[in-house]
């Protein structure tokens, strides 16, 4: 596997010698999955997202744009520069990767999975990381269908839960990240009730009520806010 030259860092730090710093990291996988959803990323979005005061942001945002990862524009958006988009890359492949490992290999739930891969993925060499990607099979997706960067695009024509037809049956192909972070809550809740990449799933004609949906998921009645359905994308039906 071809490997990209390390991203410099934002802060000096590079604990395996391969890579951004744990603190840049977050920076730049909080930005990657922002984008990759759809958001424009703010400062105060990812003063959110990070949990950390905006000005400690806005110090992190000038080191990323000092060292050519980040480009921020006139209205206070960023964006992510090629070389940032590498790093990023880099970082969010980790740690899906390990993820895979921790729920395929170890049993963990979603959840469980979610968090530790935060506390091991910056821990691991790139050749231990290359070497657990090969054992699992070169997975294209992490566990809750989101893309593996580095395995290639993954061609799927895909719509919200909220926007399938009654009486379509379709096949949940991915959870947002958004989700994953914003509410662990909402993705053990899915994990429990099986809507997970690969299950087939139905809307049902009657609704409960407002903003409650019935579904089927693998023959099963499962009740689920539309809230929380938002965060299910599912194949296209034919």
């Amino acid at each position: 596997m071809a490997r990209r030259a390390p991203a410099k860092s934002a802060d000096g730090a590079e604990p395996n010698g391969s890579g951004p710093s744990h603190a840049t990291a977050r920076y730049l996988e909080a930005i990657y999955y922002l984008d990759h959803e759809g958001e424009e990323v703010r400062p105060g979005r990812l003063a959110d997202w990070l949990a950390v005061s905006p000005p400690t942001v806005t110090v992190a945002v000038q080191r990323l744009a000092r060292d050519g990862l980040v480009a921020v524009h006139r209205d206070r958006t960023i964006d992510l520069t090629p070389a940032g988009t590498a790093a990023a890359a880099a970082v969010v492949r980790r740690h899906r990767v390990v993820e895979c490992w921790l729920t395929e290999e170890l049993g963990f739930d979603w959840v469980t999975a979610d968090a530790e891969a935060e506390r091991v993925a910056y821990t691991l060499s790139d050749v231990v990381l290359d070497r657990l990607f090969e054992r699992l099979g070169e997975p294209a997706t992490c566990p809750h269908g989101n893309e593996i960067p580095g395995h290639g695009p993954v061609q799927r024509d895909l719509i919200c839960l909220t926007e399938l037809t009654a009486g379509h049956p379709a096949r949940v192909s991915r959870i947002s990240e958004l989700a994953e972070h914003d509410a662990p809550q909402v993705l053990g809740l899915l994990d429990s009730e099986g809507l997970v990449p690969g299950a087939a799933v139905t809307v049902e004609a009657e609704p409960i009520g407002a903003g409650i949906m019935r579904l089927s998921v693998d023959g099963k009645a499962v009740v689920l806010s539309a809230a929380t359905a938002a965060s299910v994308w599912v194949e296209r039906p034919a």
